[in-house]
């Protein structure tokens, strides 16, 4: 199953903040989160990625640092700030509302697929 782009696209920010709730990272392993948890259907462009943490980092939803745990080549780290869980936390009531709304739009009433 192949989830449209688009989709998802609409929610980048939601997702890097969700991926920051839980620990500082790194785009790569961010991404390797996102690939892993999508069974492999989806993850970042890397462009797509680095934009959204220059925008997110513009807009004080989060800092980035350089780690120091690489011995080969530094990470640039990112940790989401107070004022970026405050938006995750919009972002994801935005979400949920949103996925209700649609569900009700599109609900036929009529049975596919036996589901």
């Amino acid at each position: 199953m192949t989830i449209a782009s688009d989709l998802i696209r609409g929610n980048t920010d939601t997702i890097i903040l969700a991926s920051l709730m839980k620990k500082d990272s790194y785009g790569y392993e961010i991404n390797k989160d996102i690939s892993a948890k999508t069974a492999g259907e989806y993850e970042f462009k890397e462009a797509t990625l680095y934009t959204a943490f220059k925008r997110l980092e513009e807009g004080g939803f989060i800092t980035s640092y350089w780690g120091e745990d690489n011995v080969t080549a530094r990470r640039r780290y990112y940790s989401i700030t107070e004022r970026g869980k405050e938006e995750y936390i919009k972002l994801l009531n935005d979400w949920n509302k949103s996925k209700n709304m649609i569900e009700k739009l599109i609900d036929t009433g009529v049975i596919v697929n036996g589901e």
